[in-house]
């Protein structure tokens, strides 16, 4: 089959990309190296809805990232991802830094923010929003429009909503060359040896091709013929806490910012979970994805500058996410010297909000390079949750996690009351779904306060009952062999800090 497009990485961009192509009349085909979606930056990361006020006013991110968020309530509608709006503080803690606060105020409204989005708060009308931020605050710039998503879950829904609109999704791809020879580009991969995933004929054919690999973006564009910048991974750590604990703030909160980024942020996630982080440094090898205790100590240190009132027994795990910072320290959003090559590279922060915008960006850029594009009468935008909230008590949720295996009410998890049906449902959207990590990301099971202790072999007995032996075991941390700082190691740090201050 010679395919219209074909888009390289699943992660937002390439999910987003696809689905708005798959409102057309076109052959398209998704492919990402990993045995799931959403497998690098895309679910690793703070799930911040940016403002549009950080962006240096001229560059790419600046155009895209305002467009891009004022999309995020129609898209919840659309696709129920896990949205919601809460407005953000950039706080400062001494008069000087009031220049600070007025530049980003001044970008954001040339990045075309309504002046009414953005206000600049005294500390009482700080204290008066924010009770348990620290009282040593001295103003914040306002961004009403700020919020909240789970970016794991836009990427699936999108990947969901785009293979019901036909989009043919093969995973386990890893692109090992690309040539164009009469018009076509002939696309060759290294197949993962699963036999749950499906194994076209190589390579792959299409007329346009797509290059949203992430952190690979500089390697892919330079097999194409266009090595014209280089991609250095950043790595920025977080500590997330349990479910709940999001509620000592009502707004994402930032400190003023850094050359090396918007600094550490302290925010609920969409779920609820407070979340601190992520500080940067630029690493050189892209399967980096530990943590350190050093660094996760100056997280938390930072944060506390915030807020006092985090309770570190609360913590829930560390992890860390690879951003791809490239050369030209912009967003590449552009056709290559080859034509119907698009780069779509380069996409750090703010690329979770500026995905939609980064979507419009490349249909145009199709267009322009020859696409016929002919919208289809049966596209359907919606896509139906599968996570659904209950309110049980714990002997509710006891007795039915008692229930026998097949029954659909049975409770695989029982942190966040996961159904055996939920459970179940969740592999049956057009994506294989082979680890009880894909799992995890589509319900919620394993993210609570036993991280999967209780539910993994209860979801793994699903997994192998529909998938057989070949369901991937190596994806969680415990069988990974990634060091991450861990609740025992946090709360001994803690503890070392504590004495250490009660010498002083």
């Amino acid at each position: 089959m010679i395919y219209d497009v074909i888009i390289l990485g699943a992660g937002v961009v390439g999910c987003f990309i696809a689905r708005e192509l798959s409102r057309f009349n076109l052959k398209i085909a998704l492919l990402d190296k990993g045995y799931d979606i959403s497998l690098g930056a895309t679910k690793a990361n703070s799930g911040i809805v940016h403002g549009g006020y950080a962006e240096e006013p001229g560059t790419l991110k600046a155009r895209l990232c305002y467009s891009g968020r004022i999309e995020f309530s129609r898209l919840e509608r659309e696709l129920s991802f896990g949205y919601r709006q809460t407005g953000s503080l950039v706080i400062s803690f001494q008069p000087s830094d009031l220049v600070i606060l007025e530049k980003l105020k001044e970008q954001g409204i040339k990045n075309g923010l309504p002046d009414s989005e953005l206000q600049i708060l005294s500390r009482e009308e700080i204290l008066n929003l924010e009770p348990n931020i620290s009282p040593r605050v001295d103003k914040a710039l306002y961004c009403r429009g700020a919020g909240v998503c789970s970016p794991y879950e836009l990427a699936l829904a999108l990947a969901e909503n785009g293979i019901a609109n036909g989009v043919n999704l093969f995973l386990g791809q890893e692109v090992t060359g690309i040539q164009k020879e009469g018009g076509i580009f002939r696309i060759k991969t290294k197949a993962l040896n699963n036999k749950n995933l499906p194994c076209p004929a190589n390579p792959f054919l299409s007329r346009y091709a797509i290059n949203c690999t992430g952190i690979q973006g500089d390697r892919i564009s330079a097999l194409a013929g266009e090595p014209y910048f280089s991609i250095t991974p950043r790595k920025g750590e977080y500590i997330l806490f349990s479910k709940g604990t999001g509620n000592l703030l009502n707004t994402v909160v930032f400190q003023v910012p850094t050359r090396m980024g918007k600094g550490v942020l302290v925010s609920s996630t969409f779920h609820g979970n407070l979340i601190l982080g992520p500080d940067a440094q630029d690493v050189s090898n892209p399967d980096d994805t530990g943590t350190e205790t050093e660094r996760i100590r100056e997280i938390l240190e930072k944060a506390k500058l915030t807020t006092g009132k985090i309770d570190p027994k609360q913590f829930l795990r560390s992890f860390s996410g690879l951003r791809a910072v490239s050369s030209t320290k912009d967003f590449i959003v552009e056709e290559t010297g080859l034509q119907g090559f698009i780069n779509a590279a380069g996409i750090q922060s703010p690329g979770i909000t500026s995905s939609p915008a980064i979507a419009e960006r490349v249909i145009h850029l199709l267009s322009n390079s020859g696409l016929e594009l002919k919208p289809r009468k049966d596209f359907r935008p919606e896509r139906a949750p599968v996570i659904q909230k209950k309110e049980l008590s714990m002997k509710q949720t006891m007795e039915l996690a008692n229930l026998t295996p097949g029954n659909p009410e049975r409770i695989l998890c029982k942190c966040e009351q996961v159904t055996e049906q939920e459970v179940r449902e969740s592999l049956t959207r057009g994506i294989p779904v082979i680890s009880s990590d894909g799992v995890k990301r589509r319900t919620r099971a394993g993210m609570g306060w036993c991280q999967g202790s209780f539910c993994r072999p209860r979801v793994a007995e699903v997994l192998q009952e529909v998938y057989g032996d070949h369901i991937i075991r190596e994806e969680d941390i415990i069988h990974s062999g990634i060091n991450r700082v861990n609740r025992k190691e946090f709360l001994e740090l803690i503890e070392k800090q504590a004495k250490g201050n009660s010498s002083l």
